[in-house]
C-alpha cells in the first residue's frame, strides 16, 4: 500500500501545482493592428474585498487561463459588504495581493476603485490611482477630483443599468456632463457583463469617451462566462508598447476596441483594421474551366466573425451571410461572370458596430493564383 499512496500523493501535488502555475484552457487572442501592439484587458473586477466572492489571487489566475493581458482590482469604496468578516481600513489591500501573485507571470495589474454613488452620479471606474484610500471622501466631486491628481483614467460604469436607470437608457446628467469638461471622466462601458447598450455607444462618440467593455465580475469566470461556451468581455487596447504606461496612454486616446465574443464595437480607426488583420486570404483560384473563384479565408482571432457580402458579384451555393468561427476557415465561391485578373473582396460585418446599427466595410484586393 506505500507505493500506492506515494502514486496518490503525487498525483494529487502534481495537479494543485498544475492548477497553481495557470495552465488549463483554451486562450483568448487577437491580432496587432499596424503600429500598435493588442493589450486584451479586463479592468472592471471584484474580490472579496467589496463584493466580490473570491480571492484576489484567483482573479489573477483566472486571467492567466484566458490569456488576459491586463486586469485592474476595481473594489467599491463605499460598498464593504464583507467588512465584518473581512476588515481591511486600508483600500489598496486588494491591489498589493494581486500584484503579489503575479509578480512571476507575463500579466499586467492596474491599481484600481470603484467610486460608487447612486444615481445620477452612478458608478464609476478609476484605473492608474496611487492610493485608494484618497478616494474615499464624503463629496462626490471630490473623489473625482482626487482622482484627477493622481492621474486616473476615470470610466463610467454600466450606464444603461435598470437599478439606476429602470428604462435600461442611460442619462448623461449634470454630474457626468461636469466631470467630462473638467477632465475627470474619460470613458464608458458600452459592454458590462452580458448586456450591450447602444445609447452608451452613442454618448460615447457624442462626447468622445473611450468605449470600454468589462466583464464587471464578481463570482467565478468560470460559472458566468466559461460554462456557458463564452468569453469574458474584454476591452482591446491598441498600445504602442506592451507597457502600463503605453496602455495608459492608448486609453486616455480612446484606442480601444469593446469586444463580447461574436460582438465588436470601436471607432471606425480602430475597429477596421482590427477585423482587417484577424481575417487573412489562405488561397484564391478559379474552379477549373469555370468563373466561380474559390477564397479560403482565415479567422485569426478568438471570436466568431458574422460577415455579408458587399461585392457587386454573387456566392454561389452560398449564403451571402456566413460566419468564419474563431481560429477557424470558410471558403468562399465567387460568381465574377467572366475570368478577372484581380477582384476586390468587400466584406460587411454583422457583429460589428462603429456606430449605433452601423456596421463597418473590409475590403482585400486579390489576385488568383
Amino acid at each position: 500500500m506505500k507505493p500506492l499512496i506515494t502514486i496518490v500523493f503525487f498525483v494529487i501535488f502534481s495537479s494543485v501545482k498544475a492548477q497553481h502555475t495557470h495552465l488549463a484552457m483554451d486562450s483568448l487572442s487577437f491580432p496587432d493592428i499596424p503600429g500598435y501592439s493588442t493589450l486584451i484587458t479586463d479592468l472592471h473586477q471584484h474580490s472579496v474585498f467589496s463584493d466580490g466572492s473570491v480571492w484576489p489571487d484567483i482573479r489573477v489566475m483566472e486571467a492567466l487561463r484566458e490569456g488576459v493581458d491586463v486586469i485592474s482590482l476595481t473594489e467599491h469604496l463605499e460598498y464593504q459588504p464583507h467588512a465584518a468578516d473581512i476588515p481591511h481600513p486600508d483600500r489598496n489591500r486588494s491591489y498589493d495581493l494581486a500584484l503579489a501573485e503575479a509578480k512571476d507571470h507575463d500579466l499586467m495589474i492596474i491599481h484600481g476603485s470603484e467610486i460608487t454613488r447612486n444615481a445620477p452620479i452612478g458608478h464609476s471606474n478609476a484605473v492608474f490611482i496611487t492610493d485608494a484610500n484618497e478616494l474615499l471622501a464624503e463629496e462626490a466631486t471630490t473623489s473625482f477630483s482626487n482622482a484627477k491628481k493622481q492621474g486616473a483614467f476615470v470610466f463610467w460604469n454600466h450606464p444603461a443599468w435598470y437599478w439606476q436607470q429602470p428604462q435600461g437608457n442611460p442619462v448623461l446628467s449634470d454630474f457626468q456632463k461636469a466631470r467630462i469638461t473638467a477632465g475627470e471622466l474619460h470613458g464608458i462601458e458600452v459592454i458590462n457583463t452580458t448586456d450591450y447598450s447602444e445609447e452608451a455607444l452613442a454618448l460615447a462618440l457624442e462626447n468622445d469617451l473611450t468605449i470600454m467593455g468589462t466583464s464587471d465580475i464578481h463570482g467565478l469566470i468560470s460559472w458566468d462566462y466559461e460554462d456557458q461556451g463564452k468569453h469574458r468581455p474584454v476591452t482591446l487596447v491598441f498600445a504602442e508598447a506592451r507597457t502600463p504606461e503605453a496602455l495608459k496612454s492608448a486609453l486616455f486616446e480612446g484606442r480601444t476596441v469593446a469586444v463580447y465574443n461574436e460582438l465588436f464595437v470601436g471607432k471606425a480607426e480602430y475597429l477596421i483594421p482590427l477585423l482587417q488583420a484577424s481575417i487573412s486570404i489562405i488561397s484564391s483560384q478559379y474552379i477549373e474551366n469555370t468563373q466561380i473563384l474559390r477564397v479560403e479565408l482565415h479567422n485569426a482571432s478568438s471570436s466568431d466573425l458574422l460577415l455579408e457580402n458587399a461585392m457587386e458579384y454573387n456566392f454561389y451555393s452560398s449564403s451571402p451571410v456566413f460566419t468564419i468561427p474563431a481560429g477557424g476557415t470558410y471558403t468562399l465561391q465567387i460568381k465574377t461572370l467572366e475570368e478577372m485578373d484581380s477582384v476586390t473582396l468587400k466584406l460587411r460585418a454583422l457583429g460589428a458596430y462603429t456606430a449605433p446599427r452601423i456596421h463597418p466595410e473590409i475590403s482585400w484586393e486579390i489576385t488568383p493564383e
